[in-house]
């Protein structure tokens, strides 16, 4: 038990210092979260979301349900969310440092991210304007467009996010 103490006190500190969480207690739970990197000319599609009041801006994908795979998470998750069918190409990226929630600070995330391409063209609208939606009562998104010479973490919200940003700059400009 000390060893575990230890290592969540070390945690906290460089959480802590880095700004990016506080964690004052362990956490309860994880959530696996499964996102595709779509490029396509030079460009990658961002997802803008509002949830539980906060705007933010992520790849699409989302959350691991029980009994699926990384794979069939993926593909349904662009479904539900793009009306558009895709390929996995390959692994790009697994979360490899501790990271809490933004919307749960008792659970902890996993984040895996695949590079993907498109079997057909999307149903819903995407666009290269950020947050192009009206904020109504609940959940909304919309899909943009950003030139890979111009995207940079800035670009998304999320540290784990904000990572593969970095990587996918450093990999495809």
């Amino acid at each position: 038990m000390k060893a575990k103490s230890f290592w969540l006190q070390n945690k906290v500190r460089q959480l802590t210092s880095t700004g990016m969480n506080e964690l004052k207690t362990a956490p309860e739970s994880i959530t696996i979260r499964v996102y595709g990197l779509l490029i396509d000319e030079k460009r990658i599609l961002i997802a803008d979301e509002f949830q539980q009041g906060i705007r933010f801006s992520k790849f699409p994908g989302g959350g691991l349900e029980l009994g699926e795979g990384m794979n069939d998470c993926l593909i349904r998750e662009w479904r539900e969310e793009l009306h558009q069918t895709i390929d996995i190409v390959e692994h790009f990226y697994t979360t490899d440092f501790f990271q809490i929630s933004a919307f749960n600070p008792r659970q902890q995330v996993i984040s895996i991210y695949f590079l993907v391409r498109p079997v057909d063209e999307p149903i819903n609208q995407v666009s290269e304007v950020p947050f192009d939606f009206s904020i109504k009562k609940g959940e909304t998104q919309s899909f943009r467009w950003v030139a890979l010479n111009n995207f940079s973490e800035k670009d998304v919200t999320f540290p784990i996010d904000k990572l593969v940003a970095k990587m996918i700059f450093e990999k495809f400009t």
